[in-house]
């Protein structure tokens, strides 16, 4: 899907509203789009960005165990 910015658009943000809560989704945007990383923390309007399409169930995480 294809997203043009909007004036104080940050990408983390664009990712929420269009994936939800599911993780590592801004390093996959990132990926689509090179050079978006570059831009800073807010982007410019009118900037046409790709969000790629992600799987609806979140990758598998090592469990951490704090005690054994």
């Amino acid at each position: 899907m294809k997203y043009r910015t909007k004036e104080g658009d940050v990408l983390d943000a664009i990712c929420t509203r269009h994936y939800g809560d599911l993780p590592y989704l801004i390093e996959d945007v990132i990926a689509a789009n090179p050079g978006l990383a570059g831009l800073g923390p807010v982007l410019p309007s009118g900037l046409i960005i790709e969000l790629p399409v992600v799987a609806e169930s979140a990758p598998a995480r090592p469990t951490v165990r704090l005690w054994d």
